[in-house]
């Protein structure tokens, strides 16, 4: 794991990403990217979301890196910028599945 120094320049691009992974919307974009790559009425139907709405969180996640896009014919075609991005969504989902638990085990303690 690398050690980099945390300037107050390197923490803004840091939070700056996080801001937009703060979106549920653009998170269920990145989550439909998983399965490969769609254009915009693909990523619609898989979202719910509309035509507006979708392109605008593209065009976000877009210029940050999450996503990559080509043309195909007159279509744009989007996908994931890496995968890793999911390693995020792990650590928190770990995270919250001990949170659970921790509450859990305060709600229904052991009954002696």
């Amino acid at each position: 794991m690398a050690d980099y120094p945390l300037t107050p320049e390197l923490l803004e691009l840091i939070a700056e990403r996080f801001k937009a992974l703060s979106e549920p919307a653009r998170l269920r974009i990145l989550n439909a990217l998983r399965d490969g790559e769609k254009s915009v009425t693909e990523l619609m139907e898989a979202t719910e979301l509309g035509q507006a709405n979708v392109s605008k969180h593209l065009a976000l996640l877009h210029s940050l890196g999450f996503v990559e896009r080509r043309k195909e014919g007159l279509y744009v075609i989007y996908s994931l910028g890496g995968e890793d991005i999911f390693a995020l969504c792990d650590i928190m989902c770990g995270r919250l599945e001990a949170e659970a638990k921790s509450r859990n085990a305060i709600l229904h303690p052991p009954k002696h």
